[in-house]
């Protein structure tokens, strides 16, 4: 049974403690880390209803997700909103770049979501590590569209920056560190295929390479 953008009962209440969690781990930015997390549950759902028609006849259309879907989206801007909670206490690397981090990673899964539903309704896809053209939906494969859609997705979540003093300049970093952040999804999607890892795994490793891109870019 669906209860708030496309999450299950038991999804909804692990997104809501694990909401809470980011808001009080985030102190005086708590809404603002807050405030991301959302726009990104938000754009998720028009975007996996974007063509639904078409979805359910490719027989490719999720109507819900589960505690699992949230833990992978979700565990890396925990983990980083609790690195900021400690940063602000005893301050070892600029909590802005921290707060760049963050939003990069959730910037990341919001690429790697718009380029699959999108990308899905696009044929000509192709497997990114050998090139090799295959069906659409198929785990590693990428499209033109699909990646016009990550980028549209991690501008999304970007935009989620003004929130946090109107850091304009620092867009550019979180779209560069979101889309890089879904093609390693993408690659090792490739491995899923292959029955190593699962596409949860695959979400956690595309959150951690959006938000180790959007630190080691904030710092360069």
């Amino acid at each position: 049974m669906k209860t708030f953008l496309t999450l299950d009962v038991v999804g909804f209440f692990v997104a809501l403690a694990m909401g809470l969690l980011i808001y009080l781990f985030g102190g005086f930015e708590g809404l603002n880390f807050l405030l991301v997390i959302l726009l990104f549950l938000v754009a998720s759902a028009l975007v996996t209803r974007f063509k639904k028609g078409r979805k359910i006849q490719m027989n490719m259309y999720e109507e819900s997700r589960g505690w699992r879907n949230v833990l992978a989206n979700g565990i890396v801007p925990l983990v980083i909103a609790f690195f900021y909670f400690l940063n602000a206490r005893h301050a070892v690397v600029p909590g802005l770049s921290i707060i760049v981090a963050y939003v990069a990673s959730i910037a990341a899964i919001t690429a790697d979501k718009f380029s699959s539903e999108i990308g899905i309704l696009d044929s000509r896809a192709m497997m990114l590590l050998t090139l090799r053209r295959i069906k659409p939906g198929v785990s590693g494969g990428v499209s033109l569209i699909g990646m016009a859609a990550g980028a549209l997705g991690a501008f999304v979540i970007g935009v989620g920056l003004f929130s946090f003093h109107n850091f304009i300049p620092l867009i550019a970093i979180v779209v560069a560190a979101g889309l890089l952040g879904d093609l390693a999804d993408s690659l090792f999607g490739y491995f899923e295929e292959k029955g190593i890892g699962n596409k949860y795994t695959s979400n956690i490793i595309c959150a951690v390479v959006g938000a180790v891109l959007g630190f080691a870019f904030y710092l360069l």
